[in-house]
């Protein structure tokens, strides 16, 4: 076991998850004093979600690191395509960011473009991003210690007939001309476990360890670590078997535990970031979707980084640091800054003056009606991840139209085939009026009562998730509420639910990295947000005065 410090403070118990909600696929960066991890977005801006840490127990949000369309175009991209395994880096005072920005999945096919770009400091500003290949996904970037640097990404097949999933390809990166040299190389074909993915490259006592994540990325995922003495391999996995899995214990709180990263303390400690899932009931539907947790690593006597029974607990122990809180941030957003604080998120499109406007009503956030619910190019959602099995989310809205095709309202949404949306639309008889709609596998429709709103200056509305289930609520003056008298499924806002294949089943890889035909794959998780529609075209928009998310055990109905 690794000994601490004698004199040193324990930063406290890491209480896992550490990001809760949807932030996959964590890349954890130490520089100095200072810890960062980078998680996936896919189809979200902006794009790859940054937090800060002094002490591994206690995070604050940083933002997305792609803030901007010359950063990352999501326009068109299907759902869970966009941003995929980010990898954050650090040499000789720059920040590298790789990452992959999927343009499409399905039928056997990839179209998997990687790219690169460095910043002065983690906040930015960025460069623009350089293309590298499309040969695969997942890539990493690691820096050697003779000051070469490699690129690595898992290796797509899309011959019939061949492993989807063929293996870790490296290839050397010129760090100064920003451009890939030499030959790309099968470095590792994984273990039997399969779908072998989510490498990255560390070095130690004169080895080089491959991490890489296997098994998919549901209840067989798990993470595996291999080593060799030439950074070329060939690399021999760790004959204790995975590193972490949840695989063989489904009463484990944190599930689908695997696509790690490693981080050492300057003490001399190491943990390893992982992603991880929380299901309602045992092997049941992850509402969160994949989350981010940390474990301590001890290495054995013969040299392997091990987690403590391969599996996933949910304390763990901190370092060897001191305690470094941050401000709690308000459950309230009055709107009242130049920009949208941290937590929000928008889909497709970045936050910008075209649609997007704090400024125009001081202390009101202006959404410009954008797409239909399923539109890829330029939808009008701002939104937030939910990150509490129970949870509410309240707002005020002042909103007019007449016509059928502007609407806008609350929303707790999964992608553009899930989602529940407490919405005020127009009626010819009986003019404005409050809904819901509700769609699950792209079919929608009309469910509960019918709220005539036409003679309102303003409408609060309501939104509570209480594990499966899910209200929404409406009133005139935030006093007096009215149930919209209906119970959703909020179980369809989960990967599990919205990954489809033809014949119905889930569109996950199995262990060979058959997905069969994909319809769509659900790589994300839930968010509750502020949607505004415009199919007439003609420039309707929503203010909304103020949002507030609350987790909490019970929440009122």
């Amino acid at each position: 076991m690794t000994t601490l410090p004698a004199t040193a403070a324990l930063s406290g118990t890491i209480a896992n998850p550490v990001l809760p909600g949807f932030h996959p696929d964590p890349s954890i960066l130490r520089v100095g004093d200072d810890y960062y991890l980078a998680t996936s977005t896919f189809e979200w801006c902006p794009g790859v979600v940054l937090h800060h840490s002094r002490d591994l127990v206690r995070w604050r949000p940083l933002g997305g690191a792609l803030t901007e369309a010359r950063l990352l175009d999501l326009t068109g991209r299907r759902d869970s395509a966009g941003v995929w395994a980010p990898c954050l880096s650090h040499k000789e005072g720059l920040f590298y960011l790789i990452f992959t920005n999927v343009e499409n999945y399905a039928g056997g096919f990839w179209d998997t473009p990687n790219l690169v770009t460095t910043a002065p400091a983690v906040t930015g500003p960025w460069s623009d991003p350089v293309p590298l290949h499309s040969m695969g996904f997942d890539p990493s970037v690691f820096h050697d210690a003779d000051g070469r640097s490699w690129v690595l990404s898992n290796l797509n097949d899309w011959r019939p007939g061949r492993n989807a999933f063929k293996g870790i390809v490296l290839q050397e990166l010129d760090t100064d001309a920003m451009r890939l040299v030499g030959e790309a190389r099968l470095i590792f074909a994984g273990t039997e476990a399969g779908v072998t993915e989510g490498a990255h490259l560390y070095r130690k006592d004169g080895w080089y360890y491959l991490m890489t994540a296997e098994g998919g990325t549901t209840w067989d995922h798990q993470v595996t670590v291999a080593r060799s003495r030439r950074i070329e391999g060939p690399y021999e996995p760790d004959p204790a078997g995975p590193t972490l899995t949840s695989r063989p214990d489904p009463s484990l709180v944190l599930q689908k535990a695997g696509h790690g990263s490693l981080v050492e303390t300057r003490g001399g400690e190491w943990f390893l970031a992982h992603l991880a899932s929380r299901p309602l009931t045992e092997r049941g539907r992850c509402v969160r979707g994949r989350e981010t947790a940390l474990q301590r690593v001890v290495w054995s006597p013969e040299g392997w980084p091990r987690v403590e029974g391969a599996a996933p607990r949910e304390e763990v122990p901190g370092p060897a640091l001191e305690p470094h809180p941050w401000p709690e941030p308000p459950e309230t957003d009055g709107f009242d800054a130049a920009e949208l604080r941290p937590e929000w998120s928008t889909l497709r499109r970045h936050a910008s003056a075209d649609w997007l406007s704090l400024e125009e009503r001081p202390g009101h956030l202006r959404i410009r009606g954008g797409q239909s619910p399923a539109g890829t190019g330029s939808p009008s959602l701002v939104a937030r991840r939910v990150q509490h099995e129970r949870c509410a989310m309240e707002t005020v809205m002042e909103f007019r139209t007449r016509t059928f095709q502007q609407m806008a309202g609350l929303t707790a949404y999964y992608n553009t085939r899930h989602w529940h949306y407490l919405r005020i639309g127009f009626d010819e008889e009986e003019g404005m009026f409050a809904r819901v709609l509700t769609c699950d596998r792209g079919r929608y429709r009309e469910i509960g009562h019918r709220v005539v709103v036409e003679d309102w200056e303003r409408c609060h509305m309501r939104a509570v998730i209480d594990g499966a289930e899910l209200r929404f609520g409406l009133s005139r003056d935030g006093r007096s509420w009215t149930d919209m008298g209906v119970v959703l499924d909020a179980g369809i806002l989960s990967d599990d639910h919205a990954a489809e294949r033809e014949g119905g089943e889930g569109g996950h890889p199995d262990r060979e990295g058959n997905a069969g035909l994909v319809r769509a794959w659900g790589f994300t998780g839930a968010f509750l947000g502020l949607w505004v529609h415009d199919l007439a075209g003609t420039g309707c928009h929503a203010d909304f005065d103020h949002a507030s998310y609350r987790g909490t055990e019970r929440p009122d109905r």
